[in-house]
């Protein structure tokens, strides 16, 4: 299977699985806050469901995504929160029909790129597999959101390949938000999968390492666990300093959860 055809199966099942969890909750429950200050699960699927239809712009109309993504560029933590915002009128019904609608059509947008061609995107163009990545790794994030409110234990799978891998592709990019240099070598990642297969990113050799739970370190590089309460270790200093700020997103530097806010996981990996 290629490349991207996996990711996008992987993508689809991720989107299905939070499906099956949100559509099954009252409707009242779709007002309950999630640790992202000031947002509702309604915020979160609205969100999702906004940012779907900014990836299918970018795969179908570069030149409308261009025009939209200057509008945004100079607040984007605002726009974001802006879209949110305007999903959480909806009735909880119509709400997960337009997520719905949302996934599907991203999931065709990107299939129909052709081989080889960029797609624009927020930092700078990316193939359409690292695109859908970049979707899956949205779902992860927001899903962890959703699940923390709802007092619900995420079962990862190995469908997190390609966040881990994208975690480990963007580190540059967490150093560069933060106006920090990177470093000229390349860590070395090694994590188990869910499965017990073993993922392994960057030069044997390196001096600089980071090993644990894949799971551990998607929901580092989503900013949704603090390092401090998971079982991720780093060898180096600079490996080391990494882990403290590890963002695998686009957008400003985020905070992410505090030391102690989620009880430490040891029963995987």
């Amino acid at each position: 299977m290629a490349v991207l055809d996996s990711v996008l199966a992987d993508l689809a099942a991720e989107g299905d699985e939070l499906d099956q969890l949100v559509a099954g909750i009252e409707p009242g429950r779709w007002q309950s806050d999630t640790p992202a200050e000031g947002w509702t699960i309604a915020h979160q699927i609205g969100h999702l469901a906004s940012s779907d239809r900014f990836a299918v712009l970018a795969a179908t109309d570069p030149a409308a995504f261009e025009s939209q993504r200057a509008a945004v560029a100079g607040d984007f933590d605002g726009a974001t929160d802006s879209a949110a915002a305007d999903a959480v009128v909806l009735p909880p019904g119509d709400l997960l029909t337009d997520w719905r609608e949302s996934r599907a059509a991203v999931l065709a947008a990107l299939a129909a790129v052709p081989d080889g061609q960029k797609v624009p995107w927020l930092v700078a163009p990316v193939s359409a597999a690292t695109l859908a990545s970049t979707r899956l790794m949205e779902l992860v994030g927001h899903g962890q959101d959703v699940r923390d409110a709802l007092g619900v234990t995420w079962t990862p799978t190995d469908r997190i390949a390609q966040l881990a891998r994208l975690g480990v592709r963007t580190r540059d990019f967490a150093y560069l938000a933060r106006g920090l240099q990177p470093p000229a070598r390349e860590f070395r990642v090694e994590l188990t999968a869910p499965s017990g297969e073993q993922w392994a990113f960057g030069p044997p050799d390196a001096a600089q390492r980071v090993t644990g739970p894949a799971a551990d370190f998607c929901l580092l590089v989503t900013r949704r666990r603090h390092r401090a309460d998971l079982r991720l270790r780093a060898e180096g200093a600079d490996a080391h300093a990494w882990l403290d700020f590890a963002q695998a997103y686009a957008g400003p530097p985020s905070p992410g959860r505090q030391p102690g806010q989620f009880p430490l996981v040891r029963d995987e990996g």
